[in-house]
């Protein structure tokens, strides 16, 4: 649900921490992204309620994911295999990857026009 609500890799995804969640501004901060430099994203109420009931519930304290041994976040493997198995659950039949969470975020972003500013320089001729 973050990947998708936020647009992030997978990478991404696994090495967050409590402290990066910022609900009152809705947004994630992620840490060392690509080129080894911080960035915000989107939060979507959805996904903070969700986050929400998952802290209650885990009350994760390093990492937001942490693997069985809880000084350690997941491994992509292990995200790949969750969604893997989500689709199947789902009925998706589809060839798809958790990347391609990342590239519905992008799309459904340009549909909504929220980022048409921030992608409309790309697309000029």
């Amino acid at each position: 649900m973050l990947m998708y609500s936020g647009g992030l890799w997978v990478g991404e995804a696994i090495r967050f921490r409590p402290e990066d969640i910022d609900a009152n501004r809705k947004l994630i901060h992620i840490r060392a992204s690509k080129g080894r430099k911080d960035r915000y994203t989107l939060l979507s109420n959805v996904a903070l309620q969700t986050l929400r009931e998952y802290g209650k519930k885990e009350k994760p304290q390093k990492w937001l994911f942490p693997s069985l041994d809880k000084e350690k976040y997941i491994t992509i493997r292990t995200v790949q295999k969750i969604f893997q198995n989500s689709c199947k659950k789902a009925g998706i039949n589809k060839d798809v990857s958790v990347h391609s969470l990342r590239h519905s975020f992008s799309t459904h972003l340009l549909e909504s026009r929220i980022g048409f500013k921030v992608y409309s320089s790309a697309f000029k001729a």
